[in-house]
């Protein structure tokens, strides 16, 4: 599309007109959100910029909060047009983006992946329960002399938590509050572990959420940024330093980290596709459907990207981690995409 047919197309959509602030035109597509989808992304990007007359899409890792954000925060051409997320979209977030005029949104299931934790392959590997897990990493535990009462985590080791863990400090790299990936594993993996104690499970839910989720501060757990290549870097530079991350960064290093199995089970793309693996999630992408006239190249990104060449059984995005939706998934979504299918609110 010419960037005269976009200038064109702002002046008409009405949504777009009632942009206070004029924004200047462009013909790239603007992508931002999750570290985690990131990888997938820019692989599809890169061959859509060489394949096709459109120019390569504008890639940004901002987190799946952070870019959810820029995403709801308005139309026009100064807003992002796609946003990746490595846990679906909130009931709050699709609010905010109601009340910003962003109305008509394609959400787009990707694939599957697991979060690992993992340290390098020089080190003890590990054989974590979930509730070891929750006990390692929680801000507040039950009191370990017993009673129904909860205490700042007192466990400075892993031996500390059962015995039959190394004897080495507690020491976790993991993602910010604005990653999908840390909201993912404290709705998974936390809080599965947190509810194994019958009196927390018995709390209210606002309460319950709130122990669960809430990360230790004590310098144990280390918040490590948006870019997962840093916590790998320190796992293989560090053996006694666990790392929390997607399972795509795991096949892309696994020369260097090995993951730990958790409740037994080893994170591998049978296990996570079957959700037998205990910390599975899904990825997504949406797509701003009233950027689609005004940016060329929109719907054909998405398109190349649900292509069976892309994310099917065989495709490309399976070599560099994705584990694909089943083929009767695939297809659906495809659907929404060719037909940019709206949200409507109640998925969520």
């Amino acid at each position: 599309m010419k960037l005269k047919t976009a200038l064109t197309s702002v002046a008409l959509a009405g949504s777009l007109a009632a942009v206070s602030v004029p924004a200047m035109a462009r013909d790239t597509v603007n992508i931002v959100g999750s570290s985690t989808v990131y990888p997938f992304a820019t692989v599809v990007a890169e061959r859509f910029g060489r394949n096709t007359d459109f120019p390569t899409p504008k890639l940004e890792s901002t987190g799946s909060g952070g870019g959810l954000k820029l995403f709801c925060a308005g139309i026009g051409t100064q807003h992002p047009d796609i946003t990746n997320a490595s846990r679906r979209m909130k009931k709050s977030e699709f609010e905010m983006c109601q009340d910003n005029g962003v109305k008509d949104i394609t959400e787009v299931k990707i694939g599957a992946d697991g979060i690992v934790i993992a340290n390098s392959k020089e080190a003890e590997p590990m054989d974590l329960s979930l509730r070891q897990v929750f006990l390692a990493l929680a801000k507040e535990v039950p009191d370990p002399k017993g009673g129904d009462k909860l205490v700042a985590n007192p466990y400075q080791k892993w031996s500390d938590i059962d015995s039959s863990l190394p004897n080495k400090e507690i020491s976790v790299m993991g993602p910010p509050p604005t990653s999908g990936t840390r909201d993912a594993f404290v709705e998974i993996a936390m809080e599965g572990g947190c509810k194994t104690f019958d009196f927390i499970k018995a709390m209210g839910k606002k309460e319950m959420r709130s122990v669960c989720h809430s990360m230790r501060e004590d310098g144990l757990f280390v918040e490590a940024g948006e870019n997962d290549n840093l916590i790998v870097q320190r796992l293989a530079q560090d053996k006694d330093t666990l790392g929390i991350f997607g399972y795509s960064f795991l096949m892309e290093n696994a020369s260097q980290i090995q993951p730990a199995t958790i409740n037994g089970v080893e994170p591998t793309p049978d296990s996570i596709a079957d959700e037998d693996y205990p910390v599975a999630r899904s990825l997504f992408f949406y797509i701003k459907s009233a950027h689609v006239s005004v940016i060329p190249g929109i719907k054909e990104y998405a398109e190349a990207f649900t292509s069976e060449s892309a994310w099917g059984d065989n495709g490309y995005l399976v070599d560099v981690g994705l584990i694909p939706n089943p083929r009767n998934v695939r297809m659906e979504v495809a659907k929404k995409v060719r037909n940019l299918t709206p949200m409507t609110g109640n998925e969520l």
